[in-house]
C-alpha cells in the first residue's frame, strides 16, 4: 500500500508519518509512507493525508503556491475517490470557507465555514489544547471500535478554530469544550479529524488503522 503524506510547508510530518507507519503495521499491511507533494507521487498512492498546522489562511496560501498540487489532490480524491484523510487545519481546508484572518475559500469538499471556537463557559481558554473524549454523531467505517464517551479513550486537540458542516450527516463525531466542537467529519470518500490522531495514543491508532483499511 502507498500512503501520500502531503508537505506543503505545514503540518506535523514527522509524527504523522511515524504513526501512519505503526499504523500499517498494526494492520499486518505492507505499505510504504511517501512525505512530499510531487503529483506524481499523488497520483499513484492509494490513500491520501492532508496534515495542517497554524492559522487556515496560510496554510491555504502554502497548499495553492504548490505548483501543480491541488489539481493532483482534485484529480485522486474528487475524481478517482481515493480515500483522503485531513488533520487539524488538514481537516478545516476541506470546508467552503474559513474565517480566520477575514474569509478564505477553502477546497470546499465539505460544505461548511471554519469558525472561531466560543466557549460558553468563560474560564475556558482559547485555544483548545489538551486532551478530550469524543462523542459518536454518526457511524462509519472509520470509526469501528474508536471509543466513544466520557469514559473513553482521550483525543489530542490544539486549535482555536473548527468546521461547522452545513450538512449534518457529515459530522461524525463532536468534543465537548464549552459547547461542542466538531472533532470528526466525512463525507464520501473524505475523512477528517480536528484533533491529532498522531499525538492521540491508541485512539489515534485505531482511527488510523481504520482509515489505511477503508475502500470506500
Amino acid at each position: 500500500m502507498k500512503v501520500a503524506l502531503i508537505d506543503y510547508g505545514a503540518g506535523n510530518l514527522h509524527s504523522c508519518g511515524k504513526a501512519l507507519e505503526r499504523a500499517l503495521a498494526a494492520n499486518g499491511m505492507a505499505g510504504t509512507v511517501e512525505v512530499g507533494a510531487k503529483p506524481e507521487v499523488i497520483a499513484m498512492a492509494d490513500a491520501i493525508v492532508l496534515p495542517g498546522d497554524g492559522a487556515f489562511r496560510d496554510c491555504r496560501d502554502e497548499l495553492a503556491a504548490v505548483s501543480g498540487l491541488e489539481q493532483a489532490l482534485h484529480e485522486a480524491v474528487r475524481v478517482k475517490a481515493r480515500p483522503f484523510l485531513g488533520i487539524c487545519v488538514g481537516m478545516q481546508l476541506l470546508a467552503d470557507i474559513g474565517e480566520e484572518r477575514g474569509e478564505t475559500a477553502g477546497l470546499g469538499w465539505i460544505p461548511g465555514r471554519v469558525v472561531a471556537l466560543d466557549p460558553a463557559e468563560r474560564h475556558l481558554k482559547v485555544p483548545h489544547m489538551g486532551w478530550n473524549t469524543l462523542e459518536s454523531r454518526g457511524s462509519h467505517p472509520v470509526l469501528k471500535d474508536v471509543p466513544f464517551g466520557e469514559k473513553a479513550l482521550h483525543a489530542y486537540f490544539l486549535h482555536s478554530f473548527h468546521l461547522l458542516p452545513k450538512h449534518a450527516g457529515d459530522l461524525l463525531a463532536i468534543a465537548d469544550y464549552g459547547g461542542p466542537v466538531s472533532a470528526i467529519v466525512g463525507r464520501e470518500n473524505i475523512v477528517g479529524t480536528q484533533f491529532h490522531p498522531e499525538k492521540s495514543q491508541q485512539l489515534g491508532l485505531r482511527l488510523l488503522q481504520n482509515f489505511l483499511a477503508w475502500r470506500p
